[in-house]
Formats: structure tokens, C-alpha cells, sequence
């Protein structure tokens, strides 16, 4: 993003080691956004898209400047001032003003001074001077005083996926809640389960959705778990972990800070050295959510199965019909929403193969990669919540059952025959099992013609409480709770 002459014509100039560098007047930000954008035009994202990312980056501020004002480190009246306009951009202000690229060299350094840089000039103008007055309030000086980008950018990252995952846990648990309502719709509907795509044994519609439920419930649980993978931090390392130019009070004191600002249960990491150079936990953290887009692609790619056909696949849902599916075939329609979500789930195995990437090409002591590692998870976050959100609103919500159909195919199903095995045995069973697939004829029907049950014995062994396993059949078959009694709420 090049500074464009043509359209900005009042400037303040602004100087650093390398030079000085007109800046535009509005701005918030100063020199050191300026040459990143000059720098980094790659991903054509601002990190304010990541709007948790913008609000952890004025906490750490916050809590920093609060943490010297405590420690003696920084003038009250200073401290103040970056205390009240850091809030304001945990408010929501002034993130337009947070414009260099997600994606840059420099190990975040890009980031943390576009949050310096604005944090500051807001403060100048509360304190009515003019932006880009750092002889009264410095950027590095001030609102930078007792920290490095070494350890104000891991952390902020973390505190901004903690943020994240509030959100996409709140998302995960409303979609698992959508299967579950279907699960309790559905309970009565028998079908034909598969193996290998092969037909098997009958359950019911319910099963199904429930298992999806489950699914669902367990990434729940996992990414909760994982959580806690955010909370150590390493601020009052600085540079490499030694804690250099920093106040020995610092680090106990910004962290109280942080954990009232935040809210999060953070820690201070045992080895500062360590915890400055690896990014073991944003691998970890990654890798569970790849497992649920996984599990997520996987329920889709069932929805897409399920719903086949209409007329010539298995037809035994029908997912809501979202938009015309073909521009040369009338009447097609396709579906659309669980396919959007396999393709986030697809993006989100990428990114996570980009964390583990970059998390191994950490040198001594600091991984300089760690801004592609934040862009890769604030990514696979948002895009798996608004997946989520749109399946559940726009596909499961809407489902329903195609009941005819899967009556006419539990009908004519070998598969039903395993359910009357222990009372026609096994001989009797194949054969009926071979005229039913010669015929296309009604199992049940085949047993009463052939004299071997009685029509009120088939219906008791065929209905959908016996042969989904809801009730007792054989000593070797336990029994399954039903299904209003595994609802959650």
C-alpha cells in the first residue's frame, strides 16, 4: 500500500534511523507503518481484519503502560494517556488505522509499531497536541518503554485467538445443537446404515444425525482443552528472554494487568529463553482445528451423499434448495453449503501445514515467522465460524427426511433379513436374501409367504425400536439408550 500523493496533500514529516518519510496528516500511524507498507504489499490484508488480533495488541499496551506506571518506570500522567487511548481501540476505534500487511518480515515487528504508532497519536491528540509531537510522547520511548516485539506480538497473538475461540466454540456448540434437534425429529425413521458404501444393517435417520451431534461434541471438548495452549505468555522477556532494559518488577506486574484486562487465566512462562523462540503451542493449537474441519468435512460430505439424486443417488434427505445449481441444466439444484464448508475445511489442513512449517523453521533464539503463523489460525477461526454458522442456518436447520423413499428401501433391504437371522436361521435367511435381491421384493413379506413367521412376529423383530438397536433383539445386542434421553439441550 503505497502512500498515494495525489489524493493526501497535507503531510507531517516523521523521522527514524533510516531517513525521514512524509506521512500523511490524518494518520495514526507514523514512519515505521510507512515503510512496511512500502515493504510488505503481499497479502493486500490489513491485520485489522483480524479485529481480536487489533483489541490483544492495545491490551498488552494497556497493561504495559499500567505495569510502569505501578513499577515507577513511566510518568502518571503519560501512562495515562496511552492507558485511556489504548481502551479506546479495545472499544473498537481507530482499527482502519492498523493497516500494515498480515503477512511481513520482521517477526510482527511491522505490527507492533503500527499499534505503537497509533496508540500514541491517538494520546497526543486527547492530550491536545499535534500527531507525530514525539518529543512529548514517544512510540519507542513510551507506549513501547519495558517490552519488544519479541514478546508483545506472541502474546498478543495469543490473546487474540483466546478471543477468537470464544466466539467459534459459541458457533461449534449452536451447530451441534442444530444436529441434535434433527436427531430428536428423525428418531423414528429406519434406513439402511452402509459400510464401504455397501448396504449393512438398518438404524435409524436419528442415529445418524446424533452421531453427527456427538462428533461435534467432542471438538468441543478438544478445542476447550486446547485453550489453555494460549494462555502462557512471554512478556518482560524483551529481546531473546533475558529480560533486558526491563524493570524486574515488570513482568509479575504486567501480567496481574493483563489477566484483570483480559480475563483470561494467563501465566508467565517458566523459561523465558524457551518460550521466546518456540512456537510449539501454536502448532498444537492448529492441529485441533484441523481435526474438527476435518470432522466437518467429513459430516459434509455425508449431507452431500445423503442427499444425492435427487432421483437417481440415495435421496434419503433433502438439504434447502439456496441457489439455481446450473446454468445449462434447469431445475438442477446443488449443494452448495456443505461443499463451501469442505473447501474452508481444505484451507484450513493447508494453514495448518503452513504452522507446522513455520513453527519448524524457528532459528535460536526466535521464530521470525511467527506472523504467517498468526495469519494461518486467525484464518482457519474465522473462516471455520462462519462455515459453521452458514451450514447450520442455511443447510441443517432446513433439513428433511425423505420418508417414503426410506421406507421403500428398508422394505427391500437383505439387510433387514440379519435382524430375522436368530429366529429363521442363517440357511433360511441367504435365501430369502437372494430372491429379495432378484425381485426387489419386501423382505418381510418373503418370510410371511414362506411360512417361517407370522405377519405380527416380522412387524415386532422389523420395527424401527429392534432393528436400530433401541430395544433389546438378542442377548448380543446391549441396549441403546433412545434418543429423547441423549438430547442435550
Amino acid at each position: 500500500m503505497a502512500l498515494d500523493a495525489t489524493t493526501r496533500t497535507e503531510t507531517r514529516t516523521e523521522t527514524d534511523s533510516l531517513g525521514s518519510l512524509e506521512i500523511p496528516a490524518d494518520a495514526y500511524w507514523g514512519i515505521h507503518t510507512a515503510r512496511a507498507l512500502e515493504n510488505f504489499p503481499i497479502s493486500m490484508r490489513p491485520i485489522s481484519v483480524y479485529r481480536d488480533l487489533v483489541k490483544a495488541l492495545a491490551m498488552v499496551k494497556q497493561a504495559s503502560a499500567r505495569a510502569n506506571r505501578q513499577i515507577g518506570v513511566l510518568d502518571p500522567a503519560l501512562a495515562d494517556l496511552i492507558d485511556r487511548a489504548s481502551q479506546r481501540v479495545i472499544d473498537g476505534e481507530f482499527h482502519d488505522q492498523f493497516v500494515v500487511g498480515v503477512v511481513q518480515g520482521g517477526a510482527g515487528t511491522s505490527t507492533n509499531m503500527n499499534a505503537n504508532e497509533v496508540i500514541t497519536n491517538i494520546a497526543l491528540e486527547m492530550a491536545g497536541r499535534q500527531k507525530g509531537d514525539y518529543a512529548f510522547l514517544s512510540p519507542i520511548d513510551h507506549t513501547n518503554r519495558s517490552q519488544s516485539t519479541n514478546d508483545v506480538y506472541p502474546t498478543a497473538v495469543k490473546i487474540g485467538l483466546s478471543l477468537d475461540l470464544v466466539t467459534l466454540l459459541e458457533e461449534l456448540d449452536l451447530l451441534r445443537q442444530s444436529f441434535m434437534g434433527k436427531a430428536v425429529e428423525f428418531h423414528d425413521i429406519l434406513k439402511i446404515g452402509r459400510t464401504q458404501l455397501q448396504d449393512a444393517v438398518p438404524m435409524t435417520l436419528g442415529q445418524e444425525f446424533h452421531g453427527f451431534a456427538t462428533t461435534l461434541g467432542y471438538d468441543h471438548q478438544r478445542l476447550t482443552e486446547n485453550a489453555n495452549l494460549m494462555f502462557e505468555i512471554n512478556m518482560g522477556a524483551t529481546a531473546i528472554g533475558t529480560g533486558i532494559t526491563t524493570h524486574p518488577g515488570y513482568a509479575p506486574a504486567v501480567l496481574a494487568h493483563l489477566r484483570e484486562i483480559t480475563g483470561l487465566d494467563l501465566v508467565t512462562a517458566d523459561d523465558l529463553v524457551e518460550a521466546t523462540s518456540d512456537t510449539g503451542s501454536f502448532m498444537s493449537f492448529s492441529s485441533t482445528l484441523k481435526r474438527n474441519a476435518m470432522k466437518l468435512s467429513k459430516i459434509c460430505n455425508d449431507l452431500r451423499l445423503l442427499s444425492s439424486g435427487p432421483q437417481a443417488g440415495l435421496g434419503e434427505i433433502n438439504l434447502p434448495a439456496q441457489q439455481a445449481g446450473s446454468s445449462i441444466m434447469p431445475g438442477k439444484v446443488n449443494p452448495v453449503i456443505p461443499e463451501v464448508v469442505n473447501q474452508v475445511a481444505f484451507s484450513v489442513a493447508g494453514a495448518d501445514l503452513t504452522v507446522t512449517m513455520a513453527s519448524e523453521a524457528g532459528q535460536l533464539q526466535l521464530n521470525a515467522f511467527e506472523p504467517i503463523i498468526a495469519h494461518s489460525i486467525f484464518q482457519s477461526i474465522t473462516w471455520m465460524r462462519r462455515a459453521m454458522r452458514t451450514l447450520r442456518i442455511n443447510c441443517v436447520d432446513g433439513i428433511t427426511a425423505n420418508r417414503d423413499r426410506l421406507g421403500a428401501m428398508v422394505g427391500s433391504s437383505v439387510g433387514v433379513v440379519t435382524a430375522l437371522t436368530p429366529f429363521i436361521g442363517y440357511a433360511a435367511s441367504a435365501a430369502l436374501a437372494k430372491t429379495a435381491l432378484l425381485t426387489h421384493r419386501n423382505v418381510g413379506d418373503l418370510v410371511v409367504e414362506a411360512g417361517l413367521m407370522t405377519r405380527e412376529e416380522v412387524d415386532k423383530q422389523l420395527s424401527p425400536a429392534r432393528l436400530s438397536g433401541l430395544e433389546v433383539i438378542t442377548q448380543a445386542i446391549p441396549v441403546i439408550q433412545p434418543v429423547e434421553n441423549l438430547v442435550e439441550g
